[in-house]
């Protein structure tokens, strides 16, 4: 169990959270100990404090229920989109995502959206307890360190990256997402013995290491032959001045991307963006993260418990290691030129943009747009 707080408190905690105060200050502020506060980020019943706000040009109860009449008419996508304001693709995957023409609801889709939706998604410990359940008997009865077990899933699975789990993922799972019981238990398994978790370095500050980093080595082979979908690449497209940033997103397999509004590059507001484009999709689409080692993403640990994505890093000075994203930020650079104030973009532009270069046919798609493969696959996973 979480630690009783008053709800006022807790919802205090929230509101500051949100606006971007980092996990210490926001403890010290409404008089809370931080590792309360963490556990309450790790309880799903904690989020929904959280104001669920509905992603730019998502589609409402009014407009399904305007798809419906559509449907009932026999008019067409194309028809019923115009009417709407969406692009004839959407009504058709929305139709297709509600049971097709004779089956589709209003009501039920918008449900069923709300409910992809929900923020965090469960934990790996939750989305694979078999996983997890095997850990805990390696740490009892083999006093195995995290290290060595991520190591020997890997080696006794090669092929099923399910079964994967990183080092950081175990440590975060006994520290901050285990009950005090099962916590103490698996804590005193550990060669330190330690109660909780020590850093071994801050978040980068002009080139400092990023605690918990996990380096792309570690990565699943899955994402490198681009074979399997959902695994991302991301960074900061910087303004005028360093004053001003945009994120952006590229789907290493499809090549699409996303540019996402950003208004500091304060860790917790960047990690709490990113999330929330993220975790709309699919999530056979959510499964891996890969960033530089800018202290933008420093709080990657608190975003992977509340997505369940792993965040992996590139070496020092090798945005080679991340060409997708590179490729795509060149591209947006014709919309966002160097040395513009990005402050006064809008999201809406963002989104223009980022559909202006997802419309664009690709020699690498075999003359594909980035559109059409994504596309294909929200299709196939909804």
């Amino acid at each position: 169990m979480v630690a009783r707080v008053r709800r006022d408190v807790v919802v205090e905690a929230g509101r500051l959270l949100r606006s971007g105060w980092q996990q210490r200050a926001v403890a010290a502020e409404v008089g809370m100990g931080l590792s309360t506060l963490q556990r309450y980020l790790s309880n799903d019943d904690v989020f929904v404090l959280n104001e669920r706000k509905r992603r730019v040009n998502a589609l409402d109860l009014s407009q399904r229920e305007e798809i419906r009449v559509g449907i009932e008419r026999g008019e067409a996508d194309a028809v019923i989109a115009a009417r709407i304001g969406c692009h004839r693709s959407t009504v058709w995957r929305e139709i297709r995502a509600g049971g097709g023409r004779r089956a589709y609801r209003a009501v039920r889709a918008q449900n069923a959206a709300d409910e992809r939706a929900r923020r965090p998604k469960p934990g790996w410990t939750v989305q694979r307890p078999h996983v997890w359940a095997m850990v805990q008997e390696w740490m009892r009865h083999n006093q195995s360190s995290p290290q060595q077990i991520a190591c020997e899933l890997r080696c006794r699975f090669p092929e099923q990256s399910e079964w994967w789990v990183s080092h950081e993922a175990i440590y975060q799972a006994i520290f901050v997402q285990a009950k005090p019981e099962l916590r103490k238990e698996l804590a005193a398994c550990l060669r330190s013995g330690r109660a909780q978790r020590h850093q071994h370095g801050r978040a980068s500050r002009g080139g400092g290491r990023i605690v918990g980093m996990v380096n792309i080595s570690e990565r699943p082979a899955e994402a490198d032959d681009r074979a399997v979908p959902g695994h991302w690449e991301g960074d900061l497209i910087i303004g005028q001045g360093g004053h001003s940033a945009v994120a952006s997103l590229v789907e290493r397999s499809t090549r699409f991307g996303m540019l996402i509004k950003i208004d500091s590059k304060n860790a917790v507001h960047v990690a709490e963006r990113i999330a929330e484009y993220l975790t709309t999709l699919p999530a056979q689409l959510q499964r891996s993260l890969t960033w530089d080692q800018g202290s933008e993403l420093a709080e990657h640990l608190t975003f992977s418990v509340a997505t369940g994505i792993p965040v992996f890093f590139c070496d020092p000075h090798s945005p080679w290691q991340r060409g997708t994203n590179e490729n795509w930020n060149g591209l947006a650079r014709q919309y966002l030129p160097k040395g513009t104030d990005l402050s006064g973009v809008t999201q809406e532009q963002l989104d223009d943009y980022a559909n202006r270069l997802n419309t664009r046919r690709r020699m690498t798609l075999e003359w594909d747009t980035p559109a059409q493969r994504f596309a294909r696959l929200v299709a196939t996973t909804t």
